[in-house]
């Protein structure tokens, strides 16, 4: 209960403050086998809901897709993108709010193999990337963890007993803290597309880019 309550004063705050506050933070998920993976964040975006033009709840767009946005503080927004590719923000700011941290790159801690065979889709398959590199990005990160929309709206501090689960929980302090302009968001505008509010961890391997 006290770590849900830690968290939970982490996520309460705006998307700004949240994702520099999870870097650190595991991501967590329980296969069917019973073995958990586990990944340090090192790398988020900051998404700050209705007043931001990169946030798919600018001017308070609400639909099936993004209704997850609006739910409490530790939810999960896993949407499509690209035609190929899910991605997992962690809710944040109050319920209501729609604001979210994009989880842009984990740094593998337990179960390296497995979320590699996850990503290429093969029980069998050889490693084709550098362990380090495995959940480096946000489509690496949920393909590693084999996630999709079927756990868009699970609440991320809520952890299971037994079965199948996906779960946050307290990491290690960071050291130093990059921060830079976000990925991909051209169409934005200014001065969203040069706001730097893409953060990651100095001198994490794990890093989807450069900073700077």
């Amino acid at each position: 209960m006290s770590e849900r309550l830690d968290m939970l004063g982490v996520l309460n705050e705006p998307a700004e403050t949240a994702a520099r506050g999870i870097l650190g933070w595991l991501l967590c998920r329980r296969l069917d086998d019973g073995r958990v993976l586990r990944g340090r964040i090192v790398e988020t975006e900051a998404y700050a809901g209705e007043s931001d033009a990169a946030s798919h709840a600018y001017k308070g767009r609400r639909s099936p897709r993004n209704e997850a946005m609006f739910g409490p503080p530790g939810t999960a927004y896993v949407y499509f993108t690209y035609g190929m590719h899910w991605c997992l923000n962690v809710v944040c700011a109050a319920e209501g709010d729609p604001q979210a941290v994009l989880l842009r790159a984990v740094e593998p801690v337990d179960g390296v193999e497995a979320m590699e065979r996850l990503r290429l889709g093969n029980p069998k398959a050889a490693r084709s990337l550098a362990a380090n590199k495995v959940a480096s990005g946000p489509a690496r990160v949920c393909a590693a963890f084999g996630l999709d929309r079927s756990w868009n709206g699970l609440d991320l501090l809520a952890k299971k007993e037994c079965g199948p689960d996906a779960w946050l929980e307290l990491g290690s302090p960071v050291g130093q803290i990059l921060a830079g302009p976000r990925v991909g968001i051209d169409r934005a505008g200014e001065p969203w597309v040069s706001a730097p509010l893409r953060f990651g961890v100095e001198g994490s391997k794990s890093l989807s880019r450069k900073f700077g």
